[in-house]
């Protein structure tokens, strides 16, 4: 197999239009530029749903490097039944609620330092309350519980159906549905102040 000028494996079912299931067949008999099309294909979006996991980029960085790393040591074992993004979301989440659950408890909410509000276009006191919305919603956020918060994002964020969301956290349906259910009453209860 070759390299395109970009870096990108080519070759019979390695470019753009390869399936994550023959590249991931590849990757786990030993192609390591099948498994790097899988980690370019799929990497921006497991940094995304770990950043919003954790809250902290560096953070999210070494999970999801952590989570291919192990990927690529299980890869041999995949079966396929799920998709490969799907499995590699069940293992960025599980590693995202082993990080959240060995810091919590950590701080009391109110000691986190207050984050620099982003440049806006608009009005300095639009900025002063987009910032204040933001820092409430994270706060609320903060005190779901790592399931709850994995289901809530899994399903309003990442817009995952149950069934999904309940192979990958390893929970039914009935309790993803709760989990969720009870996230938004929490975080409806906490952003009341902001509607």
């Amino acid at each position: 197999m070759t390299a395109a000028r970009d870096g990108s494996p080519r070759g019979p079912g390695a470019g753009a239009g390869a399936d994550d299931a023959l590249l991931s067949v590849r990757a786990a008999e030993g192609d390591e530029e099948a498994f790097e099309a899988l980690v370019r294909r799929h990497g921006p979006a497991m940094l995304r749903l770990a950043v919003q996991f954790l809250g902290n980029r560096s953070e999210a960085e070494d999970v999801v490097q952590e989570a291919f790393v192990s990927a690529w040591r299980k890869l041999p074992e995949f079966r396929g039944d799920a998709g490969f993004g799907t499995w590699l979301h069940r293992i960025v989440t599980n590693r995202c609620l082993n990080v959240l659950r060995a810091r919590r408890p950590v701080a009391d909410i109110d000691a986190l330092p207050e984050r620099a509000a982003p440049e806006h276009q608009s009005s300095p006191e639009r900025a002063v309350e987009s910032q204040a919305a933001v820092d409430a919603l994270g706060k609320a956020m903060a005190v779901l519980s790592p399931e709850q918060r994995a289901c809530w994002i899994l399903r309003e964020i990442e817009t995952m159906p149950y069934e999904t969301i309940a192979e990958m956290v390893g929970i039914s349906q009935e309790a993803v549905r709760a989990r969720v259910f009870r996230a938004r009453r929490c975080l409806t209860e906490a952003m009341g102040a902001w509607r």
